[in-house]
């Protein structure tokens, strides 16, 4: 457990994500036509080179679907984990969301606040990330640097047994995890201290639905978007793969059912979650948009393991 000061919602925070449960129920959020419509695709440029992405292993628990998106009932429960990648390309090994740490719920869930930690607190037999690499045969002496979606415990508390990995980190991200003298939740502060840390900026041209972009080797096989809304500076990876683009879309979506059904997620704990809703609901739009032109990967869901 890290001594540094984390941030815990309110007690109106609390009652609104209770009190949204019913609500969400009965009258789930309605996409916004006008707001999709108004999207301009960009398009994609074409790749000189395509990358490979492996799933690590990971074992899943099982939540209640109306908890993952908003008013859907069935199935009655979804396949949840907490999922990291490794993106290979000719000139970089890119360890994509560094996920869980031995002894993740001390180290980590032990300083989120109850309210969330009933909610997201993983199971015993978790897989940290250096037994997942273990299994996946890859040698973490073969990784260059880390690639945080965004900086929630969930994806980066594994950076705490890899010490000395660089990590590359979106700037206004970074900005959000150190200007406050209240850190975010779950060791986040800890993992990240102290570490070779590359920061970016997204200022390359839109494509598809996203407005800024950055080209990571400027070959457009590996390009990171914005997805704000869960927290301040969300990203997602773009790949491209010998079967197509993959969208590793972090949390901005913790299932294709939110997709699929077109809903955000529920108040109880998205409310605790988020850190803009109405920011997330424009991303999910964003994502919506692009379903059927990209194959897009949650980081907590399970139809990214074969």
């Amino acid at each position: 457990m890290s001594d540094v000061e984390v941030a815990k919602p309110n007690l109106v925070t609390c009652c609104r994500a209770f009190g949204g449960l019913p609500l969400g129920v009965i009258r789930p959020r309605r996409p916004d036509h006008g707001f999709l419509a108004s999207l301009t695709d960009h398009g994609l440029p074409t790749a000189t080179t395509t990358v490979e992405i492996i799933t690590l292993p990971q074992r899943e628990r099982m939540v209640p679907t109306p908890g993952i998106a908003e008013g859907v009932w069935r199935p009655a429960l979804t396949p949840n984990l907490i999922n990291a990648f490794i993106i290979r390309h000719p000139e970089a090994t890119i360890l994509v969301d560094p996920g869980v740490c031995v002894g993740v719920i001390d180290r980590a869930v032990a300083d989120l606040p109850w309210i969330l930690r009933i909610a997201v607190k993983p199971r015993r037999d978790v897989i940290d990330i250096r037994q997942a690499l273990t299994l996946a045969e890859i040698d973490p002496a073969t990784i260059d640097f880390a690639l945080p979606t965004h900086l929630h415990w969930d994806h980066v508390a594994g950076l705490l047994d890899l010490p000395g990995l660089p990590v590359h980190l979106h700037r206004p991200e970074h900005a959000w995890m150190t200007s406050d003298r209240i850190a975010p939740q779950g060791g986040v502060r800890p993992a990240l201290h102290n570490r070779p840390t590359t920061l970016y900026d997204l200022d390359g041209p839109p494509i598809l639905t996203f407005s800024r972009t950055l080209d990571l080797f400027g070959d457009h096989s590996v390009t990171l978007v914005d997805l704000p809304g869960h927290t301040p500076a969300s990203i997602g990876i773009l790949a491209q793969t010998p079967t197509g683009p993959t969208l590793l879309a972090g949390d901005a979506i913790w299932s294709h059912t939110q997709i699929d059904h077109f809903r955000q997620k529920a108040s109880y704990p998205g409310l605790l979650a988020d850190a803009d809703r109405d920011a997330a609901w424009q991303t999910l739009h964003r994502l919506h948009a692009i379903r059927h032109r990209v194959t897009i990967q949650p980081s907590h869901d399970h139809s990214v393991h074969p």
